[in-house]
């Protein structure tokens, strides 16, 4: 049932986002939702980026991001006291909807208490219940009011489940488009002539403490090569110089989309930032090491053949995946060799023309925007 609000009426949202990938395309919905409705308040979690759109910020998500099985069990005191928090602060704040952004260890909880507490619930960004324990989808069935998807398959698979989904698009291809149109009137970066090997170690301190290292060993071995580590918003410049110590590698801290443009090839943890460097044209390598116990936990359950974006949606391996044991130097020597070679460049360019093609086109924030009113 649509809500109709009056145009003088203030409409007010509550938006939980627990990560930075999370934070963009929760900053650019309020930028669509706010050019739609001025008459907007906004109550988050989230980071700068939802700050900066306008949202009046609770919790940062660098306090929230914990990863794996035994991070979770580690951290659950945290955890549940941060969500008796959350559950007091929306009934304080009485919205007239709830917005949860992905995240959804701890999205899902808060839906199941917010609808019955008879508060809307509008999800942006779904759970990849595709890719393990199918059965939450009869509980998002029944907690979610409305649920908005950004990956092409995702609808089709919902529609099996007799669950009415809206596909929005990609929100990373308006994020992108923007970043394009700012640097074709100013250059990104300043930087020497060598071409650019850009390392994605992730935006965790405990995936970088894991990542970088393994892929600063190829420093040495690709002289021809300048490398250069993309800063996470949240992680200080004095944790990734305490891994990088003597390597002859930069840190660009918060400049991930201005460096990809201008990167020859990218060694990329396994996530978002897969989908990120495709868009932008990048060959990659994707790489991933995780708590070997929590590895273990989630080969059995997880029931997908790949763990990057970019081969989940073409449903085949256009780009190599290192995982666990396989992400040695060894292996990133050869697989990093590979993608410098002008043929298999030619090869990956092609495939993510498609992937483009797939995700739906610009507007994904418009078009969330206008069913979260609806």
């Amino acid at each position: 049932m649509a809500i109709i609000y009056a145009n003088y009426t203030t409409v007010k949202y509550y938006i939980i986002a627990g990560e930075a990938s999370g934070d963009l395309h929760a900053s650019n919905l309020m930028k669509s939702i706010s050019k739609r409705k001025p008459a907007t308040d906004f109550r988050i979690w989230g980071g700068d980026l939802m700050e900066a759109a306008g949202g009046v910020l609770v919790k940062h998500y660098r306090d929230l991001a914990f990863m794996g099985f035994w991070e979770v069990v580690k951290n659950l005191r945290t955890i549940l006291r941060n969500i008796r928090f959350c559950k007091e602060d929306i009934l304080t704040y009485q919205p007239d909807a709830l917005i949860l952004v992905d995240y959804p260890g701890f999205n899902l909880r808060i839906a199941e208490w917010a609808k019955k507490q008879g508060i809307k619930v509008i999800y942006y960004i779904s759970p990849q219940v595709w890719a393990w324990n199918t059965k939450r989808v009869h509980k998002i069935k029944r907690i979610v009011d409305k649920m908005l998807v950004i990956l092409p398959f995702e609808k089709e698979f919902y529609q099996q489940y007799d669950y009415e989904v809206d596909f929005v698009g990609h929100p990373l291809l308006d994020a992108i488009e923007q970043r394009k149109a700012i640097s074709a009137v100013a250059s990104p970066l300043s930087l020497p002539e060598k071409p650019i090997i850009a390392l994605l170690p992730g935006s965790r301190k405990q995936e970088i403490k894991r990542m970088l290292p393994m892929m600063l060993e190829m420093v040495d071995r690709f002289p021809d090569y300048q490398f250069i580590v993309a800063g996470a918003p949240s992680i200080s410049e004095d944790y990734y110089k305490n891994i990088i110590q003597t390597k002859n590698t930069q840190i660009l801290p918060n400049q991930t989309y201005n460096l990809l443009q201008i990167s020859h090839a990218a060694l990329v943890t396994s996530g978002t930032a897969t989908l990120e460097t495709a868009l932008f044209g990048v060959p990659q390598v994707v790489c991933y090491q995780g708590n070997p116990f929590s590895f273990r936990l989630a080969k059995r359950l997880v029931k997908v053949n790949y763990i990057s974006l970019v081969n989940l949606i073409l449903d085949r391996e256009v780009v190599k995946e290192l995982i666990q044991d396989d992400f040695n130097p060894t292996n990133l020597e050869q697989e990093l060799s590979a993608i410098l070679n002008k043929e298999k460049r030619t090869t990956i360019q092609a495939d993510y023309k498609e992937l483009n093609e797939k995700l739906g086109g610009a507007g994904a924030s418009d078009r969330a925007a206008f069913l979260v009113r609806s």
